[in-house]
C-alpha cells in the first residue's frame, strides 16, 4: 500500500507541475510527460529510501 499511495501523491504533483508550467511557457498540455516524470520521481524516492538507513534517520 506504500509504494501505491507514494506513486498517487508523486503521480498527482507532478501532473499539478507539468500543467502549471506548461501554462507559464503558453506550452500545450501533455499528459504522458507527467506520467513519465511521475515513474521517475517515484523510483528515485524508492532508491533514496532504500540508501538511508534508519541509523542516520535517527541522528537528524
Amino acid at each position: 500500500m506504500q509504494y501505491i499511495m507514494t506513486f498517487f501523491w508523486t503521480f498527482l504533483l507532478t501532473e499539478m507541475l507539468t500543467y502549471v508550467v506548461s501554462s507559464m511557457n503558453g506550452a500545450e498540455f501533455n499528459f504522458m510527460t507527467g506520467l513519465i516524470l511521475s515513474i521517475i520521481a517515484t523510483i528515485l524516492l524508492f532508491i533514496f529510501s532504500a540508501l538511508i538507513t534508519d541509523d542516520q534517520a535517527e541522528q537528524h
